[in-house]
């Protein structure tokens, strides 16, 4: 069967979602480059249950190598590629800008080439971020609302990105979907992301950094919800938008195969909220140190998720009391806590 790409399948989203397509009986071809942003052991720790089975292969490999990106897609031809491999992290994005222009802007191209010169490829689901959302306070955050002041670096590139792959849609008609992230959580999560940074903070004793005092709100999405919802996008092709117009165009459809989701529980919760939940399952009280809101961060983030539940029957279910006791039993289970 021709398999399904998965970029970045080493990360936290990867994994889930390669393991969801290879129990529904899809062969999949996984494409990491373990690099060091944070604990390769924990990257390894995926594949390592990945692996063994029979109808994954796994090659590590950079996307900024454009040879080795092409020869891949030359050698398998796949049938669908689901894009997530990017630098992530806001934040890092400050000190290291030129990692993000390399992997989420140059690697993408490569991405969108192998996809062109491989030809037969279905369907692309692509990455994309609520950050793109950058200075918008309207909320919620809409897909049919400009997003064109974005806050970080890594915003940016998540913008260029959609940009790229509407050029491609549109001039060599390749469908493709993006999905803008609404903070992921869940087993086997990204150690710089705050669930796990705050479990680990407060099982050793040491003090939150919590930004904003503490008033900020996150639509916290637990990870097998997510999945389900790239599987039911992978699944339904971009198609062009009949009733697309360029005198009032809509950013989220196209005269092209492209379409633009977000992808949330579309239930923000406050972050002390969050804190306090978190303070339960681990039965120990935080340390909070109270800082000013980063000129990088978002106050809010809320996702307007009426469209992909229109398209696709998306409807997350998993609240955040149950994804939170989720990720505490496998925190403690992996660290042996």
């Amino acid at each position: 069967m021709s398999p399904v790409f998965v970029t970045g399948a080493a990360g936290f989203i990867g994994f889930h979602l390669c393991r969801r397509l290879l129990a529904r009986g899809e062969a999949v071809i996984g494409l990491d480059n373990l690099n060091d942003y944070y604990d390769v052991r924990l990257k390894e720790a995926r594949l390592e249950l990945l692996t063994p089975h029979p109808h994954f292969v796994f090659y590590r490999r950079d996307l900024a190598d454009r040879e080795g990106v092409e020869s891949l897609f030359a050698d398998h031809r796949p049938d669908s590629v689901v894009h997530l491999a990017a630098q992530p992290g806001v934040r890092y994005a400050r000190e290291n800008p030129h990692v993000y222009i390399q992997s989420n802007v140059v690697g993408f191209l490569h991405v969108l080439e192998g996809c062109r010169q491989a030809g037969g490829v279905r369907h692309l689901v692509f990455a994309s971020s609520s950050s793109v959302y950058g200075a918008n306070t309207r909320i919620p955050f809409s897909v049919h609302d400009n997003v064109d002041h974005p806050l970080s670096l890594y915003a940016a590139s998540k913008k260029a990105g959609e940009l790229m792959a509407h050029t491609y849609s549109h001039l060599y008609g390749l469908p493709a979907t993006g999905l803008r992230f609404f903070t992921v959580y869940g087993p086997w999560g990204r150690p710089d992301m705050a669930l796990f940074k705050f479990t680990q903070a407060i099982l050793e004793g040491r003090p939150l950094d919590v930004y904003n005092h503490g008033n900020m709100r996150r639509d916290f999405t637990y990870v097998e919800d997510i999945v389900e919802g790239i599987v039911r996008v992978l699944d339904r092709p971009a198609t062009p938008d009949p009733a697309w117009s360029g005198a009032a165009p809509d950013p989220a459809a196209s005269s092209a195969p492209y379409r633009l989701y977000n992808i949330g529980a579309a239930r923000p919760v406050e972050l002390m909220r969050f804190i306090a939940l978190l303070e339960e399952r681990l039965g120990k009280k935080a340390i909070l140190n109270l800082m000013p809101l980063q000129p990088d961060d978002l106050l809010d983030t809320y996702a307007d998720v009426e469209a992909l539940t229109r398209d696709t029957g998306y409807a997350p279910t998993t609240p955040i009391e149950v994804g939170v006791t989720n990720f505490v039993e496998w925190y403690k289970s992996y660290y042996q806590v």
